[in-house]
């Protein structure tokens, strides 16, 4: 594997420019075969010969209900509903998504009646993907995909108040956060951001009629703050797709997250001299209070067993984990528990055990987190986490290689 990767890196050094300029990868619509190849709407028919009304999914509605609403006679959509067949589920048609329907006004001559006839419906499955519907004529039902261009991207971020707001000012997409939160989740705690604090990322942004629909893959990300860099660098041995390095081949990954939800604010920290919002006496804290709006998933910072998940006085609806011999976790004031989340049950890292709240004795909605080492509480910010497997030894020379590229196209964009 690792000589596979060398030689992607020598194609990466060779075809440099390349890589900085904004290509694209086109994917070609599906068209049905009754349907002119020459038609190069991806719905498969000529979409301006006809007037178009969109509109939205009620929710309960049934196919054939949406089907008569817009036109069709109930016979026919009965039929319509048959023929779908293997190609679509119309039960899987969601509440809320788009339907354009199309109709054709044929006005006759003699008293200038207009007769109004629906010919196509079209689904809107997600960004890129939809059904169309032939309601007149012969019935028939297909799928299409819209194309999709695929752009080299480079972002350049440095905190002034956090890492949300300054990166949406940077106009980069919300799936790009979400990503680099995802990637760092291990090594960088995003409630203790500084001000000067600066994310490089090189990555892939993929579009469709000039709207993003997603972020993959980042090939690369740096975390810097003053003489510190932590190297993010997608590299993959293998084993079930890339995974993210640091240089010296340790994973970014790790036994716990740094924090058990995103993109919320530190309203209490821990302390054993804090004075109690409510009760107004100062007592041991031995937590991390995170504010956040109530509903806000709340996450199993790694992998263990569920020890309880019920009601304790003052702490209202909890969740405590047992991570291995040496570490447990609680998650307090919760409005509620994730489905399935009880006694026994086996959480993995990152799965949402439960929602913030404000159950218990509260001020307001936040989460209360706790961490015992041994049966004694730790402060959850400056938790050491184990590191995860690192990469093997005979792919460190790849992994540098690989990470030489990075550095080289980063640093040639910044010269610019």
């Amino acid at each position: 594997m690792a000589k596979n990767y060398l030689s992607i890196v020598f194609v990466f050094l060779a075809a440099g420019a390349l890589l900085l300029s904004p290509g694209c990868r086109k994917k070609p619509a599906e068209t049905p075969a009754e349907v002119p190849a020459a038609v190069l709407s991806p719905e498969g028919f000529r979409t301006g010969d006809y007037d178009m009304m969109e509109d939205k999914i009620r929710p309960g509605e049934a196919f054939t209900s949406l089907m008569v609403r817009l036109g069709m006679e109930a016979d026919d959509a009965l039929s319509l509903a048959a023929i779908c067949d293997t190609i679509f589920d119309v039960r899987k048609m969601r509440a809320g998504n788009t339907v354009s329907a199309y109709y054709s006004i044929d006005t006759a001559s003699m008293d200038s009646t207009s007769v109004v006839a629906l010919k196509y419906v079209v689904y809107k499955r997600d960004k890129t993907r939809g059904t169309v519907f032939k309601t007149s004529d012969s019935l028939a039902v297909w799928n299409f995909s819209r194309p999709v261009e695929t752009f080299r991207r480079y972002s350049d971020v440095t905190i002034t108040s956090s890492l949300w707001n300054d990166m949406t000012a940077a106009g980069a997409p919300t799936s790009l956060i979400v990503a680099l939160s995802e990637i760092y989740a291990w090594s960088v705690d995003f409630f203790a951001l500084q001000e000067g604090d600066r994310f490089k990322i090189l990555y892939d942004e993929s579009e469709c009629d000039g709207e993003i629909v997603s972020v993959d893959p980042i090939y690369y990300a740096e975390f810097i703050r003053g003489d510190h860099v932590v190297p993010a660098i997608m590299f993959d041995q293998g084993d079930g797709g890339g995974r993210y390095w640091n240089s010296d081949g340790s994973s970014l990954r790790k036994a716990f997250l740094k924090a058990p939800l995103k993109f919320t604010r530190i309203s209490s920290g821990f302390s054993y001299h804090r004075k109690h919002p409510v009760s107004g006496k100062v007592r041991a804290h031995t937590a991390v209070d995170y504010a956040a709006p109530t509903g806000t998933p709340v996450m199993s910072i790694g992998d263990g067993t569920v020890l309880s998940a019920g009601w304790t006085n003052g702490g209202g609806n909890t969740v405590k984990i047992r991570h291995n011999a040496t570490y447990t976790t609680s998650y307090m004031h919760l409005s509620r528990y994730a489905k399935g989340v009880k006694a026994g049950t086996h959480v993995s890292q990152g799965d949402v055990i439960g929602y913030v709240g404000a159950t218990g004795v509260a001020t307001g909605p936040h989460l209360d987190f706790r961490v015992w080492k041994d049966g004694t509480p730790v402060n959850p910010l400056t938790l050491d986490s184990p590191s995860g497997e690192p990469i093997r030894p005979e792919n460190l020379p790849a992994l540098d290689s690989v990470h030489v590229v990075y550095k080289n196209i980063i640093d040639s964009l910044i010269a610019r």
